[in-house]
C-alpha cells in the first residue's frame, strides 16, 4: 500500500463550491507537489460525519466507514455511501497504526 500522510504544510490551496452546471459541491485539495485530489460532495459529508461521531463521542475512539451500495436511501444522496462498520475501536486503531508504521508500506512523513 502506498501511504501518504497530508499536512497543512502539504496543501498549497483547498477549492470548496459548486463547479458550474452541477448540483453539488465540490472540495479540491492543490497539494505544494502539485497532486489535485477532488472529493464528491457525498464523500465529504460522509467523513465528516464519521469525523464528528469519533470527536463529540463519550466512549468511541475510532471507527470504520465502508462504500456499500444502497437501493433504499433518502432522496437526493448517492446511491453509493460510506457506511458504519460494526468494528470494534481498538481493531481499528491498530490497524490504523499498521498502516501508518508498518515497513510493508511506502509511507510519506508520518509522525
Amino acid at each position: 500500500m502506498n501511504v501518504k500522510y497530508i499536512k497543512n504544510e502539504d496543501i498549497e490551496r483547498v477549492l470548496i463550491g459548486v463547479p458550474s452546471g452541477h448540483k453539488h459541491l465540490r472540495v479540491i485539495l492543490i497539494l505544494k507537489n502539485e497532486t489535485c485530489l477532488v472529493f464528491s460532495e457525498a464523500s465529504i459529508a460522509n467523513i465528516l460525519r464519521g469525523f464528528v461521531f469519533v470527536k463529540t463521542h463519550p466512549v468511541t475512539s475510532a471507527i470504520e466507514l465502508k462504500r456499500a451500495k444502497l437501493e433504499k436511501r433518502k432522496h437526493g444522496f448517492a446511491e453509493h455511501q460510506l457506511i458504519e462498520v460494526e468494528k470494534e475501536s481498538r481493531k481499528i486503531e491498530d490497524e490504523i497504526a499498521s498502516i501508518l508504521y508498518d515497513s510493508s508500506s511506502t509511507t510519506t512523513a508520518v509522525p
